[in-house]
């Protein structure tokens, strides 16, 4: 691999990938040859007379930092605006089952956390009542860590999830089809038929743009910056405000690393003070103790 090849494949093969993409993709490359150097410089270089040299150069290096974007969520207050607003326009929308419909799935991503994918790849049968105290979801979309495939994961349906499933299930779903136990059936499915009749799955645009004109109507101060992946950030900051440990809310979210959990995780801007005034509190009540 020589320093054209770079330039083809960050100019053209993951030209339109995401940021965090390209820049992983560079720090990868770039730590195996560093790797290729190191170790093997010399015995590369009698076998085959070339010098190992990284193709990532000043000139194809993708430009940023991974981290440089913050997704910062609103707060529970203004989540608690959009999907009331949300909710009474159920009562008077034009099209009712897609707008429920977008406004459940964005409702099940902010309470467990979901990725836009991963909901709309459910089917009816990854919904499993009977597991755990208030159900299960099966997702089996889950996004894989280094290229490692898709990886599956059992989530709780807690927060109220339980609730918005079983109301979407019961009451919407079969506006859009009418056989419950076919193999394969959405649990968010299009508005769009198959050639036999039954109802494709939905897309991730027309969920996106859902939330988007939800946003727009109900939290104008939000628009074009509430996006599902921003629920996500909010549904594991509200399950650690609410005491949910990290390990959980790993696990909960499909993350691989800890680490990426607690990026996920915006705390309330008293926070830190009020734990700073409670740790004094405690010290106070043990050294009132020794003093006595």
């Amino acid at each position: 691999m020589e320093s054209a090849d770079a330039d083809t494949y960050f100019g053209k093969v993951v030209r339109h990938s995401a940021k965090g993409t390209r820049l992983a993709r560079a720090q990868a490359l770039t730590t195996y040859f560093q790797f290729l150097e190191l170790r093997h410089k010399v015995e590369i270089h009698q076998l085959t007379g070339r010098i190992v040299e990284c193709p990532i150069d000043e000139m194809n290096r993708p430009r940023g930092r991974k981290d440089a974007a913050l997704r910062i969520p609103p707060g529970e207050a203004e989540v608690a605006v959009l999907f009331g607003g949300w909710r009474e326009e159920l009562a008077t929308c034009r099209k009712f089952a897609p707008t429920a419909r977008n406004f459940a799935a964005s409702k099940l991503m902010s309470q467990v956390g979901l990725r836009i994918n991963e909901a709309r790849w459910l089917d009816l049968d990854d919904v499993k009542w009977d597991l755990g105290r208030f159900g299960k979801l099966h997702v089996r979309k889950g996004k894989g860590a280094r290229g490692s495939g898709p990886r599956e994961r059992m989530v709780p349906l807690i927060n109220g999830a339980d609730r918005t499933l079983r109301w979407f299930v019961e009451d919407v779903w079969g506006q859009f089809d009418s056989d419950h136990t076919r193999p394969g059936a959405s649990l968010f499915p299009s508005e769009r038929k198959n050639v036999d009749g039954t109802a494709k799955r939905v897309g991730d645009d027309a969920l996106r743009s859902g939330l988007s004109d939800a946003t727009a109507t109900h939290l104008p101060a939000w628009a074009d910056k509430l996006t599902p992946h921003a629920l996500r950030h909010f549904c594991a900051s509200q399950l650690y405000l609410s005491g949910m440990d990290l390990i959980s809310i790993q696990e909960a979210l499909g993350h691989a690393w800890v680490a990426t959990t607690m990026k996920y995780v915006h705390l309330h801007r008293t926070r830190i003070e009020d734990a700073w005034i409670a740790g004094q509190h405690r010290a106070a009540e043990r050294l009132e103790g020794l003093l006595s």
